[in-house]
């Protein structure tokens, strides 16, 4: 992994410029993310289901999302003490649009945790702007960290015994006949039940298969990964969804919202794809239009 031309981002702060080393930060938050997800697999070994909080109808919360949240605000701050931040679980003040902030989701899955149906994740991503610079995600049950920074790739990161090998990602090349498309079901139903069932009865034959996994920072990792070749979503926060984005396009994918735009970072739906098949899903997805309440 050389230093390429965007390893390096430099930035203001109260007219001072500090030099930031996304490579190096990058791997300082997997660990990180790591860390949080010791914590989450140790509490899921006593975790009692009379702990779960419902935020909204079928949107769960419960003490270890918080812990994990306040473990990970505590050690980024410690990495990056100019960063703002803008969390799931609120446990820090929200950082206004412009500066510098991390994109914290403590556990991205929190149904699948409560459960114990693989799989959920911690997602953290560090946001300038509209500019996405570094994205990690560590999945708890196969032991897998997901990362990127900006101009510097894609990559897995997988334990082996007393050693940690990365390999670097890349997007698939099916094309939409043969496609594995993840189409995922927000907490938002109303709403969104009249597009999901547009958007399955048109895919549904028309591709390879579809599968729902229950975590959009996974799906987005799936997708970069060349596991899945597509996914869309609505409803999302940007939590769930700002780390694996950049790590599908540093994989060579492609990343928009649900009108196809490239300005999805302060929207709540994405649609990911090798690249190949994005028009294809964007157009099933634009006959919905009106179709959403």
């Amino acid at each position: 992994m050389g230093r390429g031309l965007f390893q390096i981002f430099y930035t203001i702060f109260a007219g001072v410029k500090q030099t930031i080393d996304l490579e190096s930060c990058t791997l300082a938050v997997c660990e990180i993310a790591r860390q949080a997800g010791t914590y989450i697999k140790g509490e899921r070994q006593k975790f009692s289901l009379e702990s779960v909080e419902r935020k909204h109808a079928h949107d769960y919360v419960s003490y270890v999302d918080k812990g994990s949240e306040r473990l990970i605000v505590s050690a980024l701050r410690e990495l990056l003490p100019e960063a703002g931040f803008i969390t799931e679980e609120g446990t820090a003040e929200a950082e206004p649009a412009q500066g510098m902030c991390w994109v914290v989701d403590p556990l991205d899955g929190t149904t699948n945790f409560i459960h114990q149906y693989a799989p959920y994740a911690v997602s953290i991503a560090l946001l300038q702007g509209k500019e996405i610079l570094i994205g990690v995600v560590y999945e708890i049950c196969a032991d897998e960290c997901f990362y990127a920074w900006k101009g510097g790739g894609a990559y897995l990161s997988v334990s082996d015994k007393c050693k940690v090998i990365s390999e670097k990602l890349k997007v698939s090349s099916q094309q939409i006949q043969d496609a594995l498309i993840c189409l995922q079901l927000p907490y938002n139903s109303e709403a969104y039940k009249p597009v999901i069932k547009h958007l399955i009865d048109q895919l549904y034959g028309n591709v390879g298969s579809i599968r729902a996994c229950g975590s959009a920072a996974m799906a987005l990792c799936q997708v970069a990964a060349g596991r899945l070749d597509g996914y869309a979503e609505q409803y999302i926060g940007q939590w769930d969804y700002m780390a694996g984005s950049l790590i599908v396009t540093e994989a060579g994918g492609m990343v928009t919202d649900y009108n196809g735009s490239t300005d999805f970072t302060q929207g709540n739906s994405v649609v990911a794809t090798n690249g190949l098949i994005q028009q294809d899903i964007l157009k099933v997805i634009g006959e919905t239009k009106n179709k959403q309440i």
